[in-house]
C-alpha cells in the first residue's frame, strides 16, 4: 500500500513538475497574466466552498440539527 502512494506522490511531483516547466516557458508578461487568472479561479472556487457550506448549516439549522447556545449550555448538555 505504501508503495502506491509513493508512486502517486512521484506522479504527482512529476505533473506539478511539468506544468511549472510550461509556464517557465512562458514570457513574464504572460505569466503574470496567468498567475492572475489562477488567483481569481481560487477565489471564485473559495467563495463557491463557502456558500456551499451556508447553505448546508442552514438546512442543517432548519433540520434541527444544529441548536444555539453558550459554551455553559454545551458544558451543562454535557454534564446530563
Amino acid at each position: 500500500m505504501e508503495m502506491q502512494s509513493v508512486r502517486s506522490e512521484t506522479v504527482k511531483t512529476s505533473e506539478f513538475q511539468k506544468a511549472l516547466e510550461t509556464v517557465e516557458a512562458l514570457p513574464l508578461e504572460a505569466q503574470e497574466i496567468l498567475i492572475d487568472i489562477v488567483e481569481k479561479r481560487l477565489s471564485q472556487q473559495r467563495r463557491a466552498n463557502l456558500v456551499q457550506e451556508v447553505h448546508e448549516a442552514r438546512q442543517a439549522y432548519t433540520e434541527g440539527q444544529i441548536r444555539r447556545g453558550s459554551v455553559a449550555d454545551l458544558m451543562a448538555e454535557l454534564d446530563d
